[in-house]
Protein backbone atom coordinates (compact mmCIF):
# COMPACT_ATOMS: atom_id res chain seq x y z
CA UNK A 1 0.00 0.00 0.00
CA UNK A 2 1.36 3.52 -0.79
CA UNK A 3 2.06 6.03 2.29
CA UNK A 4 1.19 8.56 -0.13
CA UNK A 5 -1.96 8.08 -2.18
CA UNK A 6 -3.68 11.16 -4.57
CA UNK A 7 -6.47 10.31 -6.77
CA UNK A 8 -8.03 13.32 -9.13
CA UNK A 9 -6.60 15.47 -6.70
CA UNK A 10 -8.28 19.29 -7.36
CA UNK A 11 -7.78 22.37 -5.95
CA UNK A 12 -9.11 25.63 -6.94
CA UNK A 13 -8.90 28.70 -5.67
CA UNK A 14 -11.44 31.69 -6.18
CA UNK A 15 -10.67 35.46 -5.69
CA UNK A 16 -13.02 37.90 -6.67
CA UNK A 17 -15.27 35.74 -8.39
CA UNK A 18 -12.63 34.61 -10.92
CA UNK A 19 -11.66 30.85 -10.28
CA UNK A 20 -7.80 29.25 -10.89
CA UNK A 21 -7.20 25.85 -11.07
CA UNK A 22 -3.50 25.12 -9.18
CA UNK A 23 -4.03 21.26 -9.34
CA UNK A 24 -6.47 19.65 -12.20
CA UNK A 25 -7.16 16.18 -11.34
CA UNK A 26 -3.28 15.38 -10.34
CA UNK A 27 -2.42 11.60 -9.55
CA UNK A 28 0.83 10.39 -7.41
CA UNK A 29 1.71 7.67 -5.78
CA UNK A 30 4.42 7.15 -3.13
CA UNK A 31 5.65 4.06 -1.16
CA UNK A 32 6.57 3.33 2.02
CA UNK A 33 10.77 4.27 2.61
CA UNK A 34 11.20 6.09 -1.05
CA UNK A 35 13.20 9.32 -1.60
CA UNK A 36 11.01 10.98 -4.25
CA UNK A 37 11.19 14.63 -5.87
CA UNK A 38 8.43 16.29 -7.54
CA UNK A 39 9.79 19.44 -9.90
CA UNK A 40 7.86 21.87 -12.01
CA UNK A 41 8.18 25.33 -12.93
CA UNK A 42 6.50 28.22 -10.74
CA UNK A 43 2.77 28.10 -11.07
CA UNK A 44 2.65 24.19 -11.77
CA UNK A 45 1.40 23.27 -9.00
CA UNK A 46 3.96 21.62 -7.03
CA UNK A 47 3.26 23.66 -3.59
CA UNK A 48 -0.28 23.62 -3.34
CA UNK A 49 0.10 19.46 -3.32
CA UNK A 50 2.84 19.82 -0.48
CA UNK A 51 0.04 22.31 1.31
CA UNK A 52 -2.56 19.73 1.08
CA UNK A 53 0.22 16.78 2.45
CA UNK A 54 1.21 18.24 5.41
CA UNK A 55 -2.49 19.41 6.54
CA UNK A 56 -2.12 23.02 5.85
CA UNK A 57 -4.50 22.95 2.84
CA UNK A 58 -7.73 20.78 1.74
CA UNK A 59 -8.39 19.83 -1.91
CA UNK A 60 -11.86 20.67 -3.51
CA UNK A 61 -11.89 17.85 -5.22
CA UNK A 62 -10.20 13.79 -5.19
CA UNK A 63 -8.97 12.02 -2.91
CA UNK A 64 -5.42 12.32 -0.64
CA UNK A 65 -4.17 9.48 1.67
CA UNK A 66 -0.82 9.86 3.71
CA UNK A 67 0.25 6.73 5.83
CA UNK A 68 -3.80 6.17 6.15
CA UNK A 69 -5.03 9.49 7.13
CA UNK A 70 -7.32 10.60 4.86
CA UNK A 71 -6.76 14.40 3.91
CA UNK A 72 -9.91 15.20 2.61
CA UNK A 73 -12.50 13.66 5.95
CA UNK A 74 -10.39 15.00 8.70
CA UNK A 75 -11.28 16.84 11.37
CA UNK A 76 -9.38 19.59 13.68
CA UNK A 77 -8.40 17.77 15.86
CA UNK A 78 -7.05 14.69 13.67
CA UNK A 79 -5.13 17.76 11.98
CA UNK A 80 -3.44 18.41 14.96
CA UNK A 81 -2.78 15.00 15.77
CA UNK A 82 -1.72 14.44 11.60
CA UNK A 83 0.73 17.11 11.79
CA UNK A 84 2.05 16.55 15.51
CA UNK A 85 3.07 12.81 14.82
CA UNK A 86 2.68 11.31 11.01
CA UNK A 87 4.30 14.09 8.72
CA UNK A 88 7.59 16.45 9.55
CA UNK A 89 8.04 19.42 7.57
CA UNK A 90 11.02 21.52 6.55
CA UNK A 91 10.45 24.69 5.03
CA UNK A 92 12.18 26.59 2.36
CA UNK A 93 13.46 29.57 4.85
CA UNK A 94 15.41 28.48 7.45
CA UNK A 95 13.68 31.36 9.42
CA UNK A 96 10.68 28.94 9.93
CA UNK A 97 12.21 26.11 11.00
CA UNK A 98 14.09 26.88 14.01
CA UNK A 99 13.58 29.10 17.01
CA UNK A 100 15.98 31.96 17.25
CA UNK A 101 16.37 32.15 21.25
CA UNK A 102 16.54 28.18 21.17
CA UNK A 103 20.04 26.15 20.09
CA UNK A 104 20.11 23.63 18.31
CA UNK A 105 19.82 20.72 21.08
CA UNK A 106 16.92 22.76 22.16
CA UNK A 107 15.20 23.05 18.96
CA UNK A 108 15.51 19.18 18.08
CA UNK A 109 14.34 18.52 21.54
CA UNK A 110 11.04 20.68 21.75
CA UNK A 111 8.36 18.68 19.26
CA UNK A 112 9.16 15.73 21.71
CA UNK A 113 8.56 18.10 24.63
CA UNK A 114 5.63 19.59 23.01
CA UNK A 115 4.24 16.00 22.39
CA UNK A 116 5.04 14.74 25.81
CA UNK A 117 7.68 11.83 24.53
CA UNK A 118 10.02 10.58 27.52
CA UNK A 119 11.72 12.27 30.02
CA UNK A 120 13.98 15.74 29.94
CA UNK A 121 17.46 13.08 29.65
CA UNK A 122 15.72 10.55 26.75
CA UNK A 123 15.02 14.00 24.94
CA UNK A 124 18.17 15.13 25.18
CA UNK A 125 19.44 11.69 23.94
CA UNK A 126 17.18 11.56 21.40
CA UNK A 127 18.46 15.02 19.95
CA UNK A 128 21.95 14.56 20.06
CA UNK A 129 21.25 11.17 17.92
CA UNK A 130 19.50 12.73 15.37
CA UNK A 131 22.38 16.08 15.36
CA UNK A 132 24.88 13.03 14.63
CA UNK A 133 22.83 11.45 12.39
CA UNK A 134 23.16 14.52 10.33
CA UNK A 135 26.77 15.84 11.20
CA UNK A 136 26.07 18.99 12.86
CA UNK A 137 26.25 17.29 16.35
CA UNK A 138 29.40 20.53 16.77
CA UNK A 139 26.47 23.10 16.78
CA UNK A 140 24.60 21.18 19.73
CA UNK A 141 24.94 24.50 21.53
CA UNK A 142 24.59 27.23 18.91
CA UNK A 143 21.79 29.33 18.33
CA UNK A 144 20.62 29.34 14.57
CA UNK A 145 22.38 33.28 14.18
CA UNK A 146 25.79 31.08 15.02
CA UNK A 147 25.12 29.10 12.41
CA UNK A 148 25.66 28.63 8.39
CA UNK A 149 22.66 27.80 6.07
CA UNK A 150 23.47 24.87 5.49
CA UNK A 151 23.65 23.69 9.21
CA UNK A 152 20.38 25.48 9.87
CA UNK A 153 18.60 23.07 7.53
CA UNK A 154 20.23 19.90 8.52
CA UNK A 155 19.32 20.90 12.44
CA UNK A 156 15.88 21.66 10.49
CA UNK A 157 15.93 18.10 9.23
CA UNK A 158 16.72 16.69 12.86
CA UNK A 159 13.25 18.56 13.95
CA UNK A 160 10.99 17.41 11.69
CA UNK A 161 12.16 14.01 12.27
CA UNK A 162 12.15 14.32 15.62
CA UNK A 163 8.78 12.48 16.67
CA UNK A 164 9.94 9.69 14.32
CA UNK A 165 6.85 10.69 11.82
CA UNK A 166 5.99 8.60 9.15
CA UNK A 167 6.52 10.92 6.16
CA UNK A 168 8.89 13.67 5.44
CA UNK A 169 7.59 16.64 3.50
CA UNK A 170 10.69 19.34 2.55
CA UNK A 171 9.59 22.37 0.49
CA UNK A 172 12.08 23.72 -1.66
CA UNK A 173 14.87 23.08 1.37
CA UNK A 174 17.91 24.33 -0.98
CA UNK A 175 16.40 27.67 -2.38
CA UNK A 176 18.61 29.59 0.01
CA UNK A 177 21.54 27.58 -0.23
CA UNK A 178 24.61 27.41 -2.84
CA UNK A 179 25.10 24.96 -5.12
CA UNK A 180 27.88 22.98 -2.85
CA UNK A 181 25.49 23.13 0.17
CA UNK A 182 22.66 22.55 -1.25
CA UNK A 183 24.37 19.04 -2.17
CA UNK A 184 25.05 18.63 1.71
CA UNK A 185 21.48 19.15 2.35
CA UNK A 186 20.45 16.82 -0.23
CA UNK A 187 22.88 14.43 0.94
CA UNK A 188 21.43 14.43 4.39
CA UNK A 189 18.12 13.77 3.52
CA UNK A 190 18.88 11.02 1.36
CA UNK A 191 21.10 9.49 4.96
CA UNK A 192 17.79 9.80 6.96
CA UNK A 193 15.40 8.52 4.68
CA UNK A 194 18.24 5.66 4.46
CA UNK A 195 19.06 5.41 7.92
CA UNK A 196 14.82 5.52 9.52
CA UNK A 197 12.93 4.61 6.34
CA UNK A 198 11.19 8.09 6.45
CA UNK A 199 8.98 7.97 3.29
CA UNK A 200 10.35 11.36 1.93
CA UNK A 201 9.23 13.93 -0.23
CA UNK A 202 10.93 16.83 -1.99
CA UNK A 203 9.41 19.66 -3.39
CA UNK A 204 11.73 21.75 -5.75
CA UNK A 205 12.18 23.94 -8.59
CA UNK A 206 16.00 23.01 -8.97
CA UNK A 207 16.49 20.32 -11.18
CA UNK A 208 19.61 19.29 -9.98
CA UNK A 209 17.78 17.55 -7.23
CA UNK A 210 17.35 14.66 -9.31
CA UNK A 211 20.73 13.80 -8.87
CA UNK A 212 20.19 12.39 -5.37
CA UNK A 213 16.78 10.72 -5.25
CA UNK A 214 16.08 7.72 -7.46
CA UNK A 215 12.75 9.25 -8.93
CA UNK A 216 12.10 12.36 -10.08
CA UNK A 217 8.34 13.40 -10.55
CA UNK A 218 7.24 16.63 -13.00
CA UNK A 219 3.99 18.90 -12.99
CA UNK A 220 3.17 20.55 -15.31
CA UNK A 221 -0.32 22.49 -15.42
CA UNK A 222 -1.60 20.89 -12.04
CA UNK A 223 -1.27 17.43 -13.31
CA UNK A 224 1.85 14.90 -12.99
CA UNK A 225 3.20 14.91 -16.58
CA UNK A 226 6.40 12.50 -16.64
CA UNK A 227 8.46 10.18 -14.43
CA UNK A 228 12.18 9.77 -14.62
CA UNK A 229 13.79 6.51 -12.59
CA UNK A 230 17.49 6.03 -11.94
CA UNK A 231 19.27 3.19 -11.19
CA UNK A 232 22.65 1.40 -11.04
CA UNK A 233 23.73 -1.60 -13.41
CA UNK A 234 26.53 -3.57 -13.22
CA UNK A 235 27.77 -4.80 -16.41
CA UNK A 236 30.09 -8.13 -17.29
CA UNK A 237 32.99 -6.58 -15.88
CA UNK A 238 32.04 -5.11 -12.98
CA UNK A 239 32.02 -1.24 -14.13
CA UNK A 240 28.66 0.32 -12.91
CA UNK A 241 26.77 2.45 -14.83
CA UNK A 242 23.98 5.04 -13.87
CA UNK A 243 20.61 4.16 -16.45
CA UNK A 244 18.22 7.15 -16.16
CA UNK A 245 14.64 6.54 -18.03
CA UNK A 246 12.26 9.18 -18.72
CA UNK A 247 8.26 8.00 -18.64
CA UNK A 248 5.08 9.61 -19.33
CA UNK A 249 2.43 9.34 -16.60
CA UNK A 250 -0.94 8.09 -17.81
CA UNK A 251 -3.98 8.48 -15.85
CA UNK A 252 -6.85 6.68 -15.38
CA UNK A 253 -9.22 7.53 -18.34
CA UNK A 254 -5.55 7.72 -20.70
CA UNK A 255 -4.63 11.06 -20.67
CA UNK A 256 -0.92 11.96 -21.01
CA UNK A 257 1.62 15.25 -21.18
CA UNK A 258 3.97 14.76 -23.67
CA UNK A 259 7.33 16.56 -22.96
CA UNK A 260 7.97 20.07 -24.42
CA UNK A 261 11.08 19.15 -26.11
CA UNK A 262 8.86 16.37 -27.75
CA UNK A 263 6.14 18.44 -28.49
CA UNK A 264 8.50 21.59 -30.32
CA UNK A 265 11.21 18.58 -31.40
CA UNK A 266 8.41 17.32 -34.16
CA UNK A 267 6.41 20.75 -34.38
CA UNK A 268 3.13 18.91 -32.88
CA UNK A 269 0.02 21.06 -33.11
CA UNK A 270 -3.49 20.98 -32.62
CA UNK A 271 -4.18 17.32 -33.30
CA UNK A 272 -1.52 14.65 -34.23
CA UNK A 273 -1.85 10.88 -36.03
CA UNK A 274 -1.51 8.01 -33.81
CA UNK A 275 -1.14 4.70 -34.60
CA UNK A 276 -1.55 1.34 -32.53
CA UNK A 277 1.49 -1.17 -33.14
CA UNK A 278 1.48 -4.26 -31.50
CA UNK A 279 4.06 -2.86 -28.76
CA UNK A 280 3.01 0.16 -28.88
CA UNK A 281 1.21 3.38 -29.65
CA UNK A 282 2.81 5.64 -32.53
CA UNK A 283 1.90 9.40 -32.33
CA UNK A 284 2.79 11.49 -35.46
CA UNK A 285 2.22 14.98 -36.57
CA UNK A 286 -0.56 15.71 -38.78
CA UNK A 287 0.69 17.17 -41.71
CA UNK A 288 -2.45 17.84 -43.58
CA UNK A 289 -3.12 21.50 -43.98
CA UNK A 290 -5.70 22.34 -41.06
CA UNK A 291 -8.28 25.17 -41.32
Amino acid sequence: MSEILCRDLVRIFATDGVEAQALQGLNLAVERGDLVAVVGASGSGKSTLLNILSGLDTPTGGSAVVAGTDLVTMGRRERVRYQRHTVGFVWQQTSRNLLPYLTAAENVGLPLEVAGVGTRAERAGRATELLELLDVADVGGRRPAQMSGGQQQRVAIAVAVANAPRVLLADEPTGELDEATSAEVLEALRSVNRATGITTLIVTHDPTVSEHVARTVQIRDGRTSTEVLRRTEVDEHGAERHVAEEFAVLDRVGRLQLPPEFVEALDLRDRVRLALEPDRVEVRPDRREQP
